[in-house]
């Protein structure tokens, strides 16, 4: 078990993880839709398009920060250790990767809130929600000292696996329609 202070920490991440969950799915549940809303200009069926594609570069970036974290943590085969500008990097890429996922949750945010009406939207909606609930939590954990080794590990791959269920979710179906 973790010392005390190590334990109020990984207490702190993962209440702060819930705070902006709900927050978040509270605001999505009575927040009224505004289907015409628009991301860059475009609406409707060109805006779920440019999500799409966006979406499609975040997963890219998720899995070249997995590659770069498994480097770092020295569980890349046959790579060695990671020199320091691949840790300058995951840490860019993290940035980019929060960055370029703004747009996009604003838009489904206000265009659509937290719907529930198909298993689909609403796994979306609720990794939506947690995404950034669980960004807060690993930038608090990345930041705390004394914490146990699977901490950091674990708050990075959840951000990968969320990334690839909202992906999954909603750009796979959006770019695979005729």
């Amino acid at each position: 078990m973790p010392p005390r202070p190590a334990r109020l920490r990984l207490a702190a991440a993962a209440g702060l993880a819930l705070a902006v969950t709900v927050a978040l799915y509270a605001f999505g549940r009575i927040h009224t839709p505004d289907y015409a809303s628009s991301l860059f200009g475009r609406r409707g069926d060109d805006a779920n398009l440019l999500k799409a594609q966006v979406g499609t570069a975040l997963l890219v970036l998720a899995f070249y920060q997995l590659i770069l974290a498994l480097w770092i943590y020295q569980r890349l085969p046959g790579a060695g250790a990671a020199p320091r500008p691949i840790h300058l990097a995951h840490r860019i890429g993290g940035a980019v990767l929060f960055v370029l996922s703004l747009p996009i949750a604003y838009h489904c945010i206000t265009a659509y809130g937290v719907q529930t009406d198909s298993a689909r939207v609403a796994l979306h909606s609720l990794a939506g929600c947690f995404f950034y609930g669980a960004f807060a939590a690993k930038v608090l954990i990345v930041r705390s000292r004394h914490l146990p080794g699977w901490a950091l590990p674990l708050a990075g791959g959840t951000l990968v696996t969320l990334i690839a269920i909202l992906w999954s979710s909603a750009a796979l179906w959006q770019l695979a329609q005729p």
